[in-house]
């Protein structure tokens, strides 16, 4: 099979010849080919060499063109501070009082830097693996990028004490959202990841009220544009989960917190979920023995919908063995991935 028809017959739920594996890549890709991460993040050259060295030497079955939260955030009229190590720090944000919801308009994705910089970057891997690998693109969800504009705790508190001001906002933010995918699928993305990890900080009653309804809108119109999506809230997700299985995502990522078993448990056996042993006390941490005794409890507990890899980011800095202890290949310490 190649990566992408594994990728694909696993979320048909047919049998494959070995477990598809997508770690998620950033600044350890861009250090691995001798960049820094504000590289890799703001030029798409760096990171096309970065997606494709990873992808190829570490045998992973999905490409991505995930970077940082702020492409769309930049395409608002933000300004932001790069370091060279880390995320962009926002200079000031474009939403500090109810007044200023007006300031969220539609972005003119294809003339703004970055978010012209992610499409360049799609095109990029497309027309290098698009044959053989599934492409992933990436949009921000409704409270992420609503977080992004206006500061995460007001975003906590505007949900509770101002949920009209969020859905004022969410009806272009989520209007951009969907155009910003729709134009990464003309790119050559046959995958959308949508990352909303805010929404994790949030009950599951207020998740169902004010958040699910937006993300269910989003991954609608991806879907109309005719990708797939992976829907992607960092940290613990548990009494969420249930909820997130109606969003109409095909994949949801679990990270390391969210039991596998209980996650299946609660989406039933439709959904494809993608996780998830800890990227930082196992994988970064770990040695190769441990990192692979994760991964298999992953594979025994996920059930045949599943697709491996760390619960979120791979960490700077983690040894290139421990990701060969999970990755497919002669050096896997995981019998189903071994090459």
């Amino acid at each position: 099979m190649t990566p992408k028809e594994r990728i694909y017959a696993t979320i048909a739920g047919k049998d494959v010849d070995r477990p598809a594996v997508t770690p998620i890549f950033m600044a350890w890709a861009a250090h691995y080919v001798g960049h820094t991460y504000r590289d890799y993040y703001l030029d798409s050259a760096v990171l096309a060499k970065a997606q494709l060295a990873v992808t190829r030497d570490f045998n992973i079955d999905q490409i991505s063109a995930i970077s940082d939260p702020f492409r769309e955030t930049s395409a608002y009229g933000v300004e932001f501070d790069w370091p060279e190590e880390g995320v962009g720090k926002a200079k000031e944000l474009l939403i500090n009082s109810p007044a200023d919801i007006s300031r969220v308009a539609p972005i003119d994705i294809e003339n703004s830097a970055r978010t012209r910089d992610r499409l360049e970057g799609v095109k990029k891997l497309a027309a290098e693996v698009a044959q053989t690998h599934s492409v992933l693109g990436w949009v921000e969800g409704p409270v992420a990028e609503y977080g992004d504009l206006r500061g995460v705790e007001n975003t906590l508190m505007d949900l509770i004490d101002r949920p009209d001001m969020f859905a004022e906002a969410c009806r272009i933010i989520v209007e951009n959202a969907i155009n910003f995918a729709r134009a990464q699928i003309a790119a050559g993305a046959d995958m959308i990841g949508v990352g909303d990890a805010a929404a994790s900080l949030i009950s599951p009653d207020m998740y169902v009220e004010h958040v699910l309804g937006w993300e269910k809108k989003l991954i609608d119109g991806i879907h109309d544009a005719g990708a797939t999506v992976k829907l992607h809230i960092c940290g613990d997700i548990t009494n969420t989960i249930e909820h997130m299985a109606d969003t109409g995502a095909e994949v949801i990522d679990i990270d390391w917190m969210v039991p596998p078993d209980e996650a299946r448990a609660a989406v039933g056996d439709d959904i494809t979920l993608c996780g998830n042993f800890d990227p930082s006390g196992v994988l970064f941490q770990g040695t190769p023995q441990t990192v692979a005794e994760a991964a298999r409890k992953c594979l025994a507990l996920g059930g045949k919908k599943f697709i491996l890899m760390p619960g979120c980011e791979v960490p700077p800095g983690t040894p290139p063995e421990n990701l060969k202890a999970f990755c497919p290949g002669a050096n896997c310490l995981v019998e189903q991935l071994q090459g």
